[in-house]
C-alpha cells in the first residue's frame, strides 16, 4: 500500500464476512449453552471438546465381517500371539501352529509337569542367569535346561546323555568334564553349567542364529551343517522339513516352555500348594586325598536323614570318596556350620571317615600262557608233568555208535561236535568211504574239566529301604491341587468350544458377504451386457422399430435370476431356466458383425451352415434366434449332438409350413439338484436326464466338462 492514501470503508464487505461467520458460530453458542457452568477454580478448568463430525457421520460404509470380528471377544490363541510379540529377547520367540501345540501342552494337558517345573525354578535360574550374564549369552537360554532335563540334575537320557545339560561323554570329554567311577562331573550343576555356556557362545559363533543354535544342540553342529549344505537353506524354518522329528520339535519346544513359564501366573499354574524350592547359601569343605563319606557329614550337620546332603553333591555317585582321590570339594549348607560346635577342619574330617573300608576295584591278572605258571611254586618241570599226568582225570570220553541208514560222516561228526577229519581218523576210514548201515564207529567225546568247589559264604539279606509315606497334610494338598487343575482344564476345554462357535459364526457372515459381492458384480454386469447389446441393436433400426424396442419390456435371463436369488439368500439356490426368447437378427446386423467365433453363420437364413470345431445347437440357436428343437426338427436329427463337417439348415424346409416349433419341456421345468457320484462325468449325467452338456454347463455356469465327486448340479426336468 502505498503511503499518503488511506482506504476506503466498505460496509458491503463486512457484512458479507459477518453472514459467512455467523453459521459457524451458531452450532457452537447452542453447544455453549447445554453445557454446564464452568468453576471457579482456575486450576480445574475443563477442557470442552467440540463434537467431532466424522465420528457422528461415518464415510466408508461399515463391513459386516469386521464388525462381527470386532464384537468377537479374542481368543486364546490372539492372547498368546499378543503376548509372545511383547518378549523382547534374541532367544527363538516366533509363534505359529506348532508352538502353540506346546503352548497348549505345557498349560493344558501337563499342567503337573509344569507345575514340578516351576517348584525348581528359583533352585537353578539364579545360577543359571549368572553364568549367562557373564558370557553375554541371552538370558532366556536358561529354558533350555527345562527342556532338556526339566531341572532334574541326575537325569539320564536313554542315549547317556546326563545332568541339567545332558551333555554327551564325547561333548563333556571337549568340555573338560570330567568323568570316572567315582565323580561325574556332567551333573555337577555349575560345573555343567558354565560348560553349556561355551558350547552355546561356541554354537553361535558358527551359525550366527539362535534357532539353528538350539537345533545343532540337539542334533549336533556337524549334522545341522550337513543338512544346510544338501539343501542350501540358512534358516530353521527353511530346514524345517529335512530334519528328524527331535529336532524339528526341538525349538517349538523351547519357545512354549519359555511362555509357559513367563506367563504361568496369566493361566493358572501357581498355587501356594507347591512346594517351591529356594536357593540358599552353602559352605565348602576341601578335601585333599583323605578318605571321606558323606554319611558321616549329614551326621555331623545334624541331620536325621544321612542321605540328605547328596542334593547338594548330586555328581557324586557314591556317597563317599576313596583315599588318595583327587582333590575335591564338598558343599553343604551355611546353617549347618553350627551345628559343629567350633570343631576344626582336622577333627571334621577324622570325624567323616569311613567306618569300613570303601570298596577298591579289582586288581589286572597277569597274562596266561600256556604250561608257565609265573606266580606257582618252583616245582621242577618234569616232575610236576609225572605227577600231573598220575593225578589228572581223562580228558576225553570213548562213545560207540552204530551206524542207521541214511547217516553220514558230517552228519555224525557234526551231532558229536568233533570235526569229519577226527571222525575219520579214528575210524580208519578213507575220505570218499562211505558209511554202511550196521556198522560200529567209535567217537572220542570231549570230557569237560572238573570245576573246583565253590565256597559261598553267608550273606545276610540286605535290608529293602523302607519309603515313608505321605502324611495326611500332603495327600490333602495333592488331591486338592488335582481338583484345581481339573477345573483349570474343564474352563479351558469350555472356552475352546465358545470359540469354534464364535469362529463357525464369522465363518457364514464371511460366506454371505462375499455370496452377496459376487451377485451384485453378476448383476452389474449381466445389465451392463444387456445395455450394450440393445444399443447396438438400436443403432442399425430405423425410427420405427426403435420405438417399439424402447417400448419392449426387458428380458430376465437365468444368469439373473440366480444373482438375484444368490443376492437375496446368500448362497446358491436352484431356479428354473426360463426359455429365452431372442429377435430374429436382421440381415444388416448379421453382416455388421465380425465373423470371428464359431457361433456366427452365413447371413441368409435359407443358407446351409458347416458346422465347426467347438460349436454346439445351443450356441447355434442362440445365435440364429431359433430354438433348439427348430434345429432338430428341420434338419432331422436324432440327438442334439452335432460333428465338424456337418450342414445344417437354419429354415424349415420348402413345402413344410413355417410354425414356431414348442419349446423343449426341460426348458420350462424347474430344475433339481443332482449329487455327483463316483464314475459319473457330465456326459454320463446328461444321458441320464436326457439334456445336452451345453445345457448343463450353462445352467451350472462351469466353464469345463469336469465334476467333482459330492458336487452338486442342476438338471432340468423332463
Amino acid at each position: 500500500m502505498k503511503q499518503g492514501r488511506t482506504p476506503a470503508f466498505r460496509p458491503g464487505r463486512l457484512w458479507q464476512r459477518l453472514a459467512l461467520a455467523l453459521p459457524l458460530v451458531a452450532p457452537v453458542a447452542a453447544r455453549a449453552q447445554q453445557l454446564p457452568p464452568l468453576s471457579t477454580d482456575t486450576t480445574k478448568v475443563p477442557v470442552l471438546l467440540l463434537p467431532d463430525s466424522l465420528a457422528v457421520v461415518p464415510v466408508v460404509p461399515v463391513d459386516s465381517v469386521r464388525l462381527a470380528w470386532l464384537q468377537t471377544p479374542p481368543t486364546v490363541r490372539d492372547l498368546v500371539g499378543d503376548r509372545m510379540s511383547c518378549i523382547e529377547t534374541d532367544a527363538p520367540h516366533q509363534f505359529n501352529n506348532a508352538v502353540m501345540a506346546y503352548i497348549t501342552l505345557f498349560t493344558v494337558r501337563k499342567r503337573d509337569y509344569t507345575q514340578r517345573v516351576l517348584e525348581r525354578e528359583n533352585l537353578y535360574f539364579p545360577l543359571f542367569e549368572k553364568y549367562l550374564a557373564q558370557y553375554h549369552l541371552p538370558l532366556e537360554l536358561k529354558y533350555l535346561a527345562v527342556v532338556e532335563s526339566s531341572l532334574i540334575p541326575t537325569a539320564k537320557s536313554q542315549v547317556g546323555a546326563t545332568g541339567l545339560w545332558q551333555f554327551m561323554g564325547p561333548t563333556a570329554g571337549d568340555l573338560r568334564l570330567r568323568r570316572d567311577e567315582w565323580v561325574d562331573e556332567r551333573m555337577a550343576p555349575e560345573k555343567a553349567t558354565e560348560a553349556a555356556c561355551k558350547h552355546l557362545r561356541y554354537l553361535y559363533g558358527v551359525f550366527h542364529d539362535w534357532e539353528l543354535v538350539l537345533a545343532a544342540y540337539n542334533w549336533g553342529a556337524g549334522n545341522v551343517q550337513r543338512v544346510m549344505r544338501r539343501t542350501s537353506k540358512k534358516t530353521f524354518w527353511d530346514l524345517y522339513p529335512n530334519l528328524p522329528a527331535e529336532t524339528r520339535n526341538y525349538v517349538p519346544t523351547f519357545t512354549a516352555v519359555m511362555y509357559s513359564m513367563k506367563y504361568a501366573q496369566e493361566h493358572g499354574l501357581h498355587s501356594d500348594k507347591l512346594a517351591y524350592q529356594r536357593a540358599e547359601a552353602l559352605d565348602t569343605l576341601g578335601l585333599r586325598g583323605q578318605a571321606f563319606d558323606l554319611h558321616r557329614l549329614s551326621v555331623a550337620c545334624g541331620y536325621s536323614d544321612s542321605t540328605y546332603l547328596t542334593r547338594y553333591n548330586p555328581e557324586l555317585f557314591r556317597a563317599g570318596l576313596p583315599a588318595g582321590y583327587r582333590p575335591y570339594v564338598v558343599r553343604y549348607p551355611a546353617t549347618a556350620r553350627a551345628a559343629f560346635g567350633g570343631a576344626d577342619r582336622a577333627t571334621l574330617l577324622a570325624f567323616c571317615q569311613p567306618l569300613a573300608a570303601l570298596p577298591q576295584p579289582l586288581a589286572a591278572l597277569p597274562p596266561r600262557l600256556d604250561g608257565v605258571e609265573p606266580w606257582g611254586p618252583k616245582v621242577p618241570l618234569l616232575a610236576a608233568a609225572d605227577a600231573e599226568e598220575g593225578n589228572a582225570a581223562p580228558r576225553v570220553r570213548r562213545v560207540r555208535h552204530v551206524v542207521r541208514r541214511g547217516e553220514t560222516v558230517a552228519g555224525l561228526a557234526e551231532r558229536f561236535d568233533v570235526s569229519p577229519a577226527q571222525f575219520r581218523r579214528w575210524n580208519e576210514l578213507t575220505k570218499k568211504q562211505l558209511l554202511k548201515p550196521g556198522r560200529t564207529v567209535v567217537v572220542l567225546v570231549p570230557q569237560p574239566a572238573a570245576q573246583p568247589p565253590v565256597v559261598v559264604a553267608a550273606v545276610p539279606p540286605r535290608p529293602a529301604p523302607i519309603r515313608s509315606l505321605p502324611s495326611a497334610a500332603e495327600v490333602a494338598t495333592r488331591q486338592a491341587l488335582a481338583a484345581a487343575n481339573a477345573l483349570e482344564v474343564a474352563r479351558v476345554a469350555a472356552v475352546a468350544a465358545q470359540e469354534e462357535q464364535q469362529a463357525t459364526r464369522l465363518a457364514k457372515v464371511r460366506q454371505r458377504q462375499e455370496a452377496a459381492q459376487h451377485a451384485q458384480a453378476r448383476i452389474a454386469a449381466i445389465q451392463a451386457a444387456a445395455l450394450a447389446k440393445a444399443t447396438a441393436a438400436l443403432a442399425g433400426r430405423k425410427p420405427a422399430e426403435q420405438v417399439t424396442a424402447a417400448n419392449a419390456p426387458a428380458e430376465t435371463t437365468t444368469e439373473t435370476l440366480v444373482a438375484i436369488n444368490e443376492a437375496a439368500l446368500g448362497a446358491p439356490a436352484e431356479v428354473a431356466e426360463a426359455p429365452v426368447h431372442k429377435p430374429r437378427r436382421s440381415s444388416m446386423e448379421a453382416t455388421a458383425r465380425p465373423r470371428d467365433t464359431a457361433a456366427e453363420v452365413e447371413p441368409t437364413a435359407t443358407a446351409s451352415y458347416v458346422v465347426r470345431r467347438g460349436d454346439n445347437l445351443t450356441k447355434l440357436a442362440q445365435a440364429r434366434g431359433v430354438s433348439v428343437a427348430q434345429l432338430v426338427a428341420w434338419n432331422h436329427l436324432d440327438t442334439e449332438t452335432v460333428e465338424a463337417g456337418q450342414r445344417l439348415r437354419f429354415s424349415p424346409p420348402a413345402g413344410a409350413p413355417a410354425k414356431t416349433a414348442p419349446a423343449p419341456a426341460h426348458l420350462a421345468a424347474v430344475p433339481k439338484t443332482h449329487l455327483v457320484q463316483p464314475g459319473d462325468t457330465l456326459y454320463n449325467i446328461s444321458r441320464r436326464f436326457k439334456v445336452s452338456v451345453a445345457v448343463l454347463r450353462r445352467l451350472n455356469h462351469l466353464t469345463s466338462d469336469d465334476v467333482k465327486l459330492g458336487q452338486k448340479l442342476l438338471v432340468p426336468q423332463g
